[in-house]
């Protein structure tokens, strides 16, 4: 969990962009074989107008790309995570909330377009064409045939290099000319440089004062490459490398106005991609693929055996004959989660985790500016990463909490309980630290206050410390979890309650005034949504104490707040687990968020082998009221709940649905793989929870688990059930398990410790206790049916 080494901040480290690349080199070729290749593959490039859709994505877990992969005009429109217009935003407006804009909250934004323009090799003069996203070595290739040559492109982004890599090379004889251009997006001047063949921009976003960078060149050993204005011009090259970076002077540092002090992008971004061009294309091409596939290979996943017919498709044309024949795609499905993963190996290394969209944009106007949403949208991104073989990827989400707990506390301290905050604590007490709805990387926050938010962001701290049995980083997001609980124990109220059984009354503790996200009234009490998170909260905070032995006398406080803590009861009326204190729905019955659900999941509160059958059924029949379409991400989280709740079938509907195409805007998936969540008819935008709460439901599917307790197939599909396996599921209690399976049936299963000692694993009606030292595996028998 260290942040990456530097100069002394808040976190111990300066962020990616400005830690040294000194990349290990690989003493033998890493190239898999094509037969041993993860590849999603298309007939045509992307269009330009249509990036999203169409572009695909490269990342190295800082700065990220899409690519069009025409032969004759390459375009990459880069991203860095932490390129953001606005500023701090520490102020309400007249209605009480924080200013939500471009200018003053801010916005995820472009940091360059590369352009390789090539004006012979235009697409109406080559054959052949065929372009593919390599997952399972990070590398997007082009190939086509012009005047008899093949012509063959490579893409990847190198997170040991810390720079986006083109390769172009031909077999026949074949040469390329053309120009190489670095664009800004936001009117900056790009020079370029005769002696040293790079160009480069450098400028200052108004407002925040964040200063960016980015720098390219380009080398051949055959042909010639000169400079010609602002562009790098090639002739008559064999092959030809290009290097592109850049970034910011964002630190992850509160006390330093997240702002590292002497940096200069432009001159850093130089310094990388000159580094990186001392090396053949061929050394920063392996470089990458050793690295990537250590992280790739930490799971692999066998759903069962596609049709010949259905391998013979490109990826367009299969996703869409899925949908039309309806007949399942296992091997299809099984990449659409090896995607997922690969977009979180990619966009989530480094200093900042991934909002809305991820590392990816098309322009500069990203709807919700592409920011956090602490409702769902930041958490469902990193339901996956422990699950799915990827706990490192986790590692930006709790350093950004952790780098913005100080703006957070004093805000907390400072705004909470202003009058025009309608959320605000009637008891005139404040303690600790809240969050907005949305929150960007200056310690701001924006929109309404979101009191609950902060107990959702520590659900999925704690989550990750129950898959890791990670003390240190225990005693890192301590602090989280303490502030979380002292807003809390300055927020709760007492009500008094009549018992449905005794028709006794009783005080019980309630949530303020506030929001069941994001419909209903917004002055409800007690609401569903915030008393379970606080529960979990409460319970969490209490095991973090006997683990690091700190604070006994406030953790003995808040198990007594605890145990006086409304937990919701199932309406009389609808027969549907409450989502406000009262027996009447009181918003919309097919809302997209699931909030009164969050017990079942993330939380797992609601179960089906330990909470009274009555409650069960409130919550699947609010479940079922939610109804089966939705956005992708609102069926992501639907699948989840199926899958908690052991219905195989509608858990694998819903993954089914959001794998049906997109077409004119419409909900789906998009050519590209990416999500699509159509805002308004004829309009949809990429939204990138879907690509990982999906995944994280087919996982869910496949292993359930919570410490102490492990369930192998709770939900598995009749489509997958002939035949499969999984390595390297992350299993809460500090467990890793491999299993595979037969007729629906385990037929092996192994677990290995990351910290665990013991749990217990059920299969079939059969349990079997499980005991291993950390660091050492085991092979569970007796499972099988």
């Amino acid at each position: 969990m260290a942040a990456a080494t530097g100069t002394a901040t808040a976190l111990g480290g300066l962020p990616a962009f400005a830690a040294s690349a000194a990349p290990r080199r690989p003493d033998s070729s890493p190239m898999l074989s094509k037969a041993a290749r993860n590849e999603l593959w298309w007939q045509a490039p992307g269009s330009e107008s249509s990036m999203i859709e169409q572009g695909l994505p490269v990342g190295n877990g800082r700065i990220g790309a899409l690519a069009t992969n025409d032969p004759g005009l390459e375009l990459l429109m880069i991203t860095d995570a932490s390129m953001w217009t606005g500023g701090v935003n520490d102020t309400l407006d007249a209605d009480g909330q924080f200013p939500y804009g471009r200018e003053d909250f801010g916005s995820l934004t472009l940091l360059a377009n590369l352009t390789v323009e090539i004006p012979d090799h235009d697409l109406s003069a080559v054959s052949g064409y065929r372009r593919a996203l390599d997952l399972s070595q990070g590398l997007v290739t082009t190939s086509y045939v012009r005047s008899g040559v093949t012509y063959e492109r490579e893409i990847f982004a190198s997170r040991p290099d810390d720079a986006i890599v083109l390769h172009f090379s031909q077999k026949g004889g074949g040469h390329y000319t053309g120009t190489v251009s670095l664009d800004g997006q936001h009117d900056e001047t790009t020079t370029a440089n005769s002696a040293g063949r790079y160009a480069s921009f450098g400028a200052t976003l108004p407002g925040g004062g964040l200063r960016y960078g980015a720098a390219v060149t380009a080398y051949s050993r055959t042909g010639r490459i000169t400079v010609e204005g602002a562009k790098l011009s090639f002739a008559g090259c064999r092959e030809l490398t290009v290097v592109v970076s850049g970034g910011t002077n964002y630190a992850p540092d509160a006390a330093a106005g997240f702002r590292a002090p002497g940096l200069d992008p432009q001159r850093l971004a130089r310094t990388k991609v000159l580094d990186a061009s001392r090396h053949t294309a061929e050394t920063l091409l392996h470089t990458h693929v050793a690295n990537h596939r250590a992280e790739f290979e930490q799971m692999d996943l066998t759903l069962g055996t596609s049709s010949a017919q259905q391998r013979a498709l490109n990826t367009w044309d299969r996703i869409q004959a899925r949908a039309t024949d309806g007949v399942p795609d296992p091997e299809l499905e099984a990449q659409y989660l090896q995607f997922g993963r690969y977009l979180m190996m990619s966009g989530s290394h480094g200093t900042l985790p991934m909002g809305l969209q991820g590392l990816w944009l098309a322009n500069n106007d990203p709807d919700w500016m592409g920011d956090y949403h602490t409702d769902i949208n930041i958490q469902m991104n990193y339901w996956m990463s422990d699950r799915a073989g990827l706990s490192d990827c986790f590692d930006t989400y709790a350093d950004y909490c952790l780098a913005q707990l100080p703006s957070w506390t004093e805000l907390t301290g400072r705004l909470f309980n202003d009058e025009r905050n309608r959320y605000r604590n009637s008891s005139g007490k404040v303690a600790g630290w809240a969050i907005a709805f949305s929150t960007n990387i200056h310690g701001g926050n924006g929109w309404w206050w979101h009191p609950a938010g902060g107990a959702w962001l520590c659900q999925s701290l704690w989550e990750h410390y129950e898959y890791t049995q990670d003390r240190d980083y225990l005693r890192r997001i301590y602090p989280l979890l303490k502030g979380a609980c002292e807003f809390w124990e300055a927020r709760l109220i007492t009500t008094t309650v009549t018992d449905p059984v005794t028709g006794a009354d009783r005080e019980v503790l309630i949530d303020d005034s506030d929001w069941s996200p994001e419909h209903g009234p917004q002055d409800g009490k007690g609401n569903t949504y915030s008393q379970e998170l606080v529960w979990s909260l409460f319970g969490n905070y209490h095991t973090a104490t006997a683990v690091l032995g700190e604070d006994a006398a406030y953790s003995r406080t808040i198990d007594g707040l605890r145990e006086r803590l409304y937990l919701p009861v199932v309406s009389e009326k609808t027969g549907w687990l409450e989502e406000w204190m009262s027996p009447d729905n009181l918003g919309e019955t097919t809302h997209r968020h699931l909030s009164p659900l969050i017990g079942l999941f993330p939380g797992d509160r609601i179960r089906p082998d330990s909470v009274p059958k009555e409650l069960l059924d409130g919550a699947t029949a609010l479940l079922t009221a939610r109804g089966m379409e939705n956005f992708g991400w609102a069926n992501a989280w639907r699948s989840l709940c199926w899958a908690r709740l052991k219905d195989a079938e509608k858990a694998y509907q819903l993954v089914v649905t959001n794998l049906k195409p997109s077409k004119d805007g419409t909900n789906g998936t998009a050519m590209n793989l990416f999500d699509i969540y159509e805002v308004e008819k004829g309009r949809g935008i990429f939204q990138i929870e879907a690509n990982f709460g999906t995944p994280a439901a087919m996982v869910e599917m496949l292993v359930y688990s919570r410490p102490g307790h492990i369930e192998l197939l709770p939900a598995l599909p009749e489509a997958w059930a002939e035949s499969g396996s999984v390595t390297g599921v992350g299993v809460r209690g500090g467990f890793v398990i491999d299993l595979s399976w037969k007729a629906g049936k385990v037929t092996e299963a192994r677990l290995h410790s990351v910290g665990g000692r013991s749990t217990t694993v059920v299969h079939g009606g059969k349990t079997r206790k499980v005991s291993v030292e950390p660091g050492r595996s085991v092979t569970i028998s007796g499972l099988g049916g």
